[in-house]
């Protein structure tokens, strides 16, 4: 495995000035944003797609400070139910999954997306339950009618340019969320859908991340290291759903946390265990959101603690057998 970073952490810096902040800190591989939500103030598509002068010199600059790309990431909403702001999204993954062909890069991030309630709705509708009725409809609708049909045509785009892994990021408010909708659409699609696994959103959610990464397998593309803090008295009285702001810290259900302040060494390393247990030597990409720490302090902290906690040494003949 390979420590990792989402460098949209430092998207108010150059790039290279980024790229010399992470090489210091013993950061090897580096998951860059390349438009959606994440922005792409480190990979334009619009500018590296279309001057080869500035593609050589992006791939220089990596090179320079002996990073590896581990991902492209434009997590969006292309099946919003707006037309505009689905077309911007649809477009900004598939300008990813080009400038991804012409970086030599298999995987990129991403979200499903959540549809609306039906053709004419204009803001996306998240389903949580099944009754009344009219919920399982609208599910129904949005799966069969919207996304996997969606996710089929942009699968065969990607295919045709050298992106076999698209890894979903299963967060609440969008259609893939849990394991079992991961899979489903998994199973809809091609073995090309995936996931960017983020225990984060799980814990919250009441999941655990062991057991559902020994549930995915070799459906983990990428991996965000980002945990979450549970708060007992709120939850005790609110529950998990919570809509409060995330810098009203105190009064959530939960909040981000750097790694080792949400759960400890102990938790990461079983998690870190794991993957390696279902054949996963890749990335893990600190993805920093605590709002309870500075960019550098968080993003310190955490290359600190999962230093003690990767494996990233094959483990040769069973010696003590």
């Amino acid at each position: 495995m390979k420590l990792g970073v989402f460098t949209c952490l430092l998207g108010n810096l150059p790039l290279e000035d980024a790229l010399k902040y992470f090489s210091a800190l013993g950061i090897e591989m580096i998951e860059i944003g390349s438009g959606g939500y994440p922005g792409k103030s480190h990979a334009d598509p619009d500018v590296l797609l279309n001057d080869a002068g500035k593609l050589a010199e992006f791939k220089a600059l990596i090179a320079k400070y002996n990073l590896e790309i581990s991902a492209l990431s434009c997590h969006a909403n292309p099946v919003h139910p707006d037309k505009k702001i689905a077309a911007d999204f649809d477009k900004a993954i598939r300008d990813t999954i080009l400038l991804a062909e012409k970086l030599g890069v298999s995987r990129i991030n991403t979200f499903s997306g959540c549809p609306g309630d039906s053709e004419g709705a204009k803001a996306p509708n998240w389903v949580t339950c099944p009754w009344p009725n009219d919920f399982s409809e609208i599910l129904k609708w949005q799966w069969n009618e919207v996304l996997i049909p969606y996710w089929k045509d942009l699968v065969k785009f990607a295919k045709a340019h050298g992106v076999d892994k698209i890894g979903l990021e299963m967060h609440p408010g969008f259609c893939v969320y849990n394991t079992e909708t991961l899979l489903r659409l998994r199973a809809a699609v091609g073995d090309e859908i995936g996931a960017n696994f983020d225990p984060s959103h799980l814990i919250w959610q009441g999941m655990e991340p062991v057991a559902v990464i020994r549930k995915l397998g070799p459906a983990i593309f990428h991996f965000h290291a980002k945990d979450t803090k549970i708060d007992k008295y709120n939850t005790a009285v609110n529950g998990v759903l919570d809509t409060k702001t995330y810098t009203d810290e105190i009064n959530r259900s939960w909040i981000f946390r750097a790694i080792g302040y949400g759960n400890d060494a102990s938790y990461w390393k079983d998690i870190i265990s794991n993957l390696r247990l279902i054949g996963y030597d890749f990335a893990i990409s600190i993805e920093h959101e605590d709002s309870l720490m500075s960019q550098n302090e968080g993003l310190t902290k955490a290359v600190s603690f999962l230093k003690d906690v990767l494996i990233t040494e094959k483990v040769g003949d069973a010696w003590w057998i």
